[in-house]
């Protein structure tokens, strides 16, 4: 990890805010004052199904892929993409090891968001170097197709006994996200068989990557109008749910990624709008990681719960007073992620 000057050359402004908010939203949902008294749409849907919430992870995992195709270039080094993706793999690993610390978890979780995130860029920028965008959407195809298939013939998609489930059952056992010691089944949202699709995430946002390379915004819009359609009609076959990663949910939060960029594009790229959140975006895993650390403290002592109390004796309401700790949560970290953007500052892994 190291600290450059910011001395990149031009990008485009719509994507940085466009990570930017999408970092807000995973901080928002990640630490409110008290898991008890938390807004439905700033929960995950319980399996089948979705919230406004579980949207922002395919929302990261596209930007990522946008980010790919507008900073790669031909005859690109895979072995430096790929120790990239290895560091945010590790990285990944040390905020669970912390975690363990803080939340005084028993067991380490080896999956995670930016373990999945260090895959999904690795794979999709090989493959966004290598292949012709033609075979691109080809493996996108595939990717779907094939997932839909593998589900659908080995035990659907019902909790514990997907096959996605029982992958992470026979890997990593106690080590998932979720462990039920009475069966000895578990499941991680962010388990290996559905990094895949995640994958598939991944490339649409590179292909929507060169379409703004290439000026051509009025096909995000279109793009993302039919991706809604079609990942709602999959819907009735394939349930949308992000706990699978399911290809029909794949589909559907990619149209509203597309539809935002397009929005964004227009914007802050077009019309000059001041990038809000901008500086979020800059350095996004910097603000991720550090808010990540900073809560497992916080958690350990006690700090959440506190201000949580404190927030609730003022505003007599359970879900408002977490939903502030929360916000004051994320204005800290905007502030010092401003600051660092007026310092010049970007923190690159």
């Amino acid at each position: 990890m190291q600290i450059v000057a910011n001395t990149a050359p031009r990008r485009f402004v719509s994507v940085d805010v466009l990570r930017g908010w999408a970092v807000v939203a995973m901080l928002l949902v990640n630490y409110p004052g008290s898991w008890d008294h938390v807004f439905a749409p700033l929960e995950h849907s319980e399996w089948n199904g979705f919230t406004p919430t579980d949207l922002i992870f395919p929302h990261f995992l596209f930007v990522v892929g946008v980010s790919i195709a507008l900073g790669l270039r031909p005859g690109g080094s895979l072995s430096k993409l790929w120790l990239r993706a290895l560091r945010l793999v590790v990285v990944g690993m040390g905020l669970y090891l912390v975690a363990m610390w803080g939340y005084d978890k028993a067991h380490f979780r080896v999956w995670g968001v930016l373990q999945r995130i260090g895959l999904c860029y690795g794979v999709a920028a090989t493959l966004a170097l290598t292949l012709h965008p033609r075979m691109q959407w080809a493996v996108i195809g595939g990717i779907l197709l094939g997932y839909w298939v593998l589900l659908a013939c080995n035990g659907g998609y019902v909790p514990w006994d997907n096959l996605a489930s029982r992958i992470d059952t026979w890997l990593a056992g106690v080590h998932n996200y979720q462990f039920d010691a009475a069966t000895g089944k578990a499941h991680d949202p962010e388990g290996l068989l559905s990094t895949l699709p995640a994958i598939a995430t991944t490339l649409l946002g590179v292909r929507a990557g060169s379409w703004l390379r290439e000026y051509v915004g009025s096909r995000l819009l279109l793009a993302g109008l039919v991706m809604l359609a079609i990942g709602w009609l999959w819907h009735l076959l394939m349930p949308i749910n992000k706990n699978l990663w399911t290809s029909s949910y794949v589909v559907y939060a990619a149209g509203w990624s597309l539809l935002l960029l397009a929005l964004f594009h227009w914007l802050f790229d077009l019309r000059g709008a001041y990038p809000l959140g901008r500086s979020m975006g800059i350095n996004a895993i910097t603000a991720y990681a550090g808010s990540w650390l900073m809560a497992c403290v916080f958690e350990k002592l006690g700090v959440f719960a506190a201000a949580y109390a404190q927030a609730a004796a003022l505003l007599d309401a359970g879900k408002l007073a977490s939903l502030t700790v929360a916000v004051v949560f994320v204005a800290f970290w905007w502030l010092l992620m401003w600051a660092m953007e007026k310092k010049g500052w970007r923190i690159t892994i």
